[in-house]
């Protein structure tokens, strides 16, 4: 059991402890975690998967990543903002993705509303909560990792003025960790970005 600390890998390198408990996770704690995303449409489906995620692990929505984007026409804005009511019978029907219908028409609507957007709004407003690195240290383990923060509270709150829901304080957070605004990788871990 861990004590929260990186712990070594198959390839004996130290990874933060959750990432190795399958190798999906191991590649994506790798590859992607962390690592900045931009774009409207990268971040909008960051977002909905993350809405996806509340209540499950986060496993059970990497698995079937690829089912969600070709169920949502690859998270594009402009497409997923046309969905009808066919298309939300469509999806509450596909086994490839988590079957919720509050999760699946609050895509649709946030999709209808970020459609209004201007392009790069959803970029900008997303990436000016990123917190200054230099005042955040490197967490030590997992117990030093926060699930909530003023500026994940504060970007939850700027999402929800602007429309979006399924945005909560959690949420705005864990698409922070994911989306690289804030460095969560633990100190010793082999993909901790250079201080």
């Amino acid at each position: 059991m861990s004590d929260g600390t990186a712990v070594a890998g198959p390839d004996g390198a130290l990874r933060c402890p959750w990432a190795l408990s399958t190798p999906d996770y191991v590649t994506y704690h790798d590859e992607e975690w962390g690592r900045p995303v931009h774009g409207d449409d990268a971040l909008f489906e960051r977002l909905s998967l993350e809405a996806f995620q509340s209540g499950l692990s986060w496993i059970t929505i990497l698995r079937r990543r690829e089912g969600f984007r070709a169920a949502f026409a690859g998270f594009e804005i402009a497409k997923v903002a046309t969905f009808t009511d066919a298309d939300k019978d469509r999806l509450l029907a596909d086994a490839d993705i988590i079957r919720n219908r509050a999760k699946i028409e609050a895509t649709m609507a946030n999709a209808r509303a970020l459609a209004e957007w201007t392009p790069g709004d959803l970029d900008d407003l997303i990436w000016s909560h990123a917190p200054d690195p230099a005042a955040r240290p490197a967490p030590k383990t997992l117990a030093d990792v926060p699930a909530v923060t003023p500026e994940s509270t504060a970007l939850s709150k700027a999402l929800k003025k602007r429309g979006l829901r399924f945005v909560g304080p959690t949420t705005a957070y864990a698409l922070m960790q994911a989306c690289g605004l804030v460095d969560d990788h633990l100190q010793a871990c082999v993909a901790r970005s250079a201080p």
